[in-house]
């Protein structure tokens, strides 16, 4: 007898049996009902849940030494519990702090970062069976090759690693960390070893809001199996779509906003979902940041696409809404995508008539001039070589490659083999080409910030503007990339963030300014190895704390600040480190149908941008301009950064935690 996807689909927690028969690829997107073998009465609905913010991370100590400001870190990679599922109860995932979407960590540029990743993580993986190894990448940053996550520098349970992450040279950006383990990132990420991890400074404080209005945003997308557990079918690796989005953690939540600007940070931590977004009842997005930092201008679009690994900082105006509007974010989906009943959903944003502070003067900017960086200040005519790459899929080892080159072969050859080898400092132009047939591919280039200069010969979309480390190539596209390398000398990986791709096995590295006849001092596996972890639980680790931000009070004395001193008392909702992730927070459970909406959206319709409309990829209309205001200069190389003596320690903040209240039933208005 013949068995569907579905029906091989993984059951309480075992892989998803192959299926007879290489993959097959999908053109156009694939829509179905579901993904999940729960019952659907005990499936989540759209817009039943509290929008909540990840937890913040305060570093256990901080201080000033020979090389500068740091500050020091302590997280557990350990098992929790998320509350994916009202009707069910919390399920089972394995992340930062035993917690997704994971704690927030939050520096000012200059102030370097040492984390101690310890692995406290079961020794077989619950659901797969793989050790459960890790390796810590904090995707975008210039991190040395021993401290950047290198897929074969593993952590296995009960070691440690501590990373040494600099941002000196770096400009303010929204950055993320998560595993990067080699054949099983996939499944790690999944499972919830995922986090954001933000670096500001004076320029973006004074452009852009910040918290309360500055609000992360961890998208991703999950499927259940018929015990409520996560499941898991990567389709012979294709790829893994979810028939659940959820936003930091909770499945299509629903925010509370005031009449004024935000800054939303999209990362997109899905394993492989690319969305394109769009806002029902209408409205424009103000994309200020890619990748890598700000943009020299921002760029207003009716809809963006976004890659698995992008990051976009996008405002948006909440007072084009009346009180009372239920704003949703949409997903109109994208080409070689898999579609289930409620994945054009994201979240959903009720506007409220709730007084706020208009002193903050970003509280209705929306700033067009921002400021330029190192990568959006190349020229073409710099170039000083070209390379090309191109991304392909053996019918025959159902094998994932660039330049018919895999993982296998860089281990095989002793990690010696590279892709390109340019000197430091310099200036290259890289084409890659996607003519794998059926599949879009997120090309991640480890250390650099590249600027994208040609899509299909064409300018790039004007929301990819901007400094950035990973370029979508969708099926048939062929892209141009322009960097310059450094500030570090040695190997990198390069890789397609479709992560079930890059675990089989679509990832080969490059290495910046080595030389044959003088040996590697920053060995990216040899150089910093990690080490047994202390016995017991007594090391101090790093608070875990849900922010509380007060409301605006209107009466208050002008001149009057609200105090950042901690409570007298703690309470017993404070959270910790070794608290259950999901103490102090509540589900709804309402009617599972209530208040839900469908519509249909014109993909193309409604678009707008610097040069009057956004198209696809193919048309030549889509381009826009850039005026640099400020150039930030090239960074200088840096060494090893040594573990400093810790100068001060930080007293624990205390905060206390709020019971989320159930978001009401709002409608537009639309007649709904």
């Amino acid at each position: 007898m013949d068995l569907s996807r579905r029906e091989v689909l993984q059951i309480g927690g075992l892989s998803a049996l192959a299926v007879a028969g290489l993959t097959v690829p999908f053109n156009g997107s694939v829509s179905a009902k579901s993904a999940s073998l729960l019952d659907e009465d005990l499936m989540p609905r759209p817009y039943r849940t509290e929008f909540t913010r990840p937890p913040v991370l305060r570093p256990v100590a901080e201080g000033t030494d020979e090389l500068g400001k740091y500050a020091k870190f302590v997280i557990n990679q350990a098992a929790g519990t998320a509350p994916f599922l009202p009707h069910v109860g919390d399920t089972p995932v394995w992340g930062y702090g035993g917690r997704v979407a994971g704690p927030t960590i939050h520096l000012e540029a200059g102030t370097r970062a040492i984390v101690q990743m310890r692995n406290r993580l079961p020794e077989k993986h619950p659901m797969f069976g793989h050790t459960f190894k890790t390796s810590t990448h904090l995707h975008g940053n210039a991190s040395l090759p021993e401290y950047d996550g290198y897929a074969d520098d593993l952590t296995l349970p009960g070691f440690t690693k501590t990373y040494h992450w600099p941002s000196n040279w770096q400009p303010a950006r929204t950055l993320w960390y998560h595993d990067h383990a080699s054949h099983t990132t996939a499944q790690n990420v999944y499972t919830g070893l995922i986090a954001q991890y933000h670096v500001h400074d004076a320029v973006e404080r004074e452009l852009l809001p910040q918290r309360p209005y500055d609000v992360p945003l961890t998208i991703g997308d999950v499927m259940f199996a018929a015990d409520g557990s996560l499941g898991y079918d990567d389709r012979d690796h294709s790829g893994v779509w979810g028939d659940v989005v959820t936003v930091n953690g909770r499945p299509w939540p629903v925010m509370k906003v005031q009449r004024r600007v935000y800054r939303f940070r999209f990362v997109n931590a899905s394993v492989s979902r690319s969305y394109r977004y769009v806002l029902e009842p209408g409205g424009s997005f103000h994309v200020v940041a890619t990748d890598g930092g700000l943009m020299p201008k921002s760029q207003e679009v009716g809809q963006f696409r976004q890659a698995p690994a992008e990051r976009y900082e996008v405002l948006i105006d909440f007072a084009q809404y009346a009180p009372g509007t239920r704003v949703e974010l949409r997903n109109l989906s994208n080409e070689n995508n898999r579609d289930f009943d409620h994945t054009d959903k994201v979240m959903a944003f009720d506007v409220t008539d709730e007084p706020f502070d208009k002193s903050d003067p970003t509280w209705n900017r929306i700033p067009n001039e921002m400021v330029s960086s190192a990568a959006m200040s190349l020229r073409p005519d710099q170039a000083m070589r070209r390379r090309f790459m191109e991304l392909k899929k053996s019918d025959l080892t159902n094998i994932w490659s660039i330049n018919e080159r895999t993982w296998a072969d860089v281990t095989n050859s002793g990690y010696k083999e590279v892709f390109a080898n340019p000197g430091l400092g310099d200036i290259e132009i890289w084409k890659i080409d996607n003519h794998s047939g059926g599949w879009f591919h997120p090309i991640h280039i480890h250390l650099v910030d590249f600027q994208i200069i040609s899509r299909n010969g064409r300018p790039p979309f004007p929301y990819e503007l901007g400094p950035k480390d990973v370029v979508y190539c969708g099926e048939d596209e062929t892209v141009e990339v322009l960097m310059k390398f450094g500030p570090h000398r040695g190997k990198y990986m390069i890789h397609c963030h479709n992560l079930p791709h890059e675990d089989h096995d679509m990832m080969v590295q490059f290495s910046v300014g080595l030389r044959d006849d003088v040996p590697d001092e920053h060995d990216p596996i040899a150089a910093d190895p990690p080490v047994r972890d202390p016995d017991g639980d007594d090391l101090p680790v790093s608070r875990i704390e849900q922010e509380v931000f007060d409301p605006y009070d209107p009466t208050e004395e002008p001149g009057e600040e609200p105090t950042d001193e901690p409570s007298e008392e703690p309470t017993d909702e404070e959270t910790s480190s070794t608290d259950d992730p999901t103490d102090g927070e509540t589900d709804s459970t309402d009617d599972p149908t209530d208040g839900e909406t469908d519509s249909t959206d014109d993909p193309s319709g409604g678009e707008t941008g610097s040069t009057g409309g956004e198209t696809t990829p193919s048309d030549p209309e889509t381009t826009a301009t850039e005026t640099p205001t400020t150039t930030v200069p090239d960074p200088a190389p840096t060494t090893t950064v040594p573990e400093p003596t810790p100068t001060t320690t930080r007293r624990p903040r205390r905060r206390k935690t709020r019971e989320p209240r159930e978001p009401r039933d709002r409608r537009s208005r639309r007649g709904r």
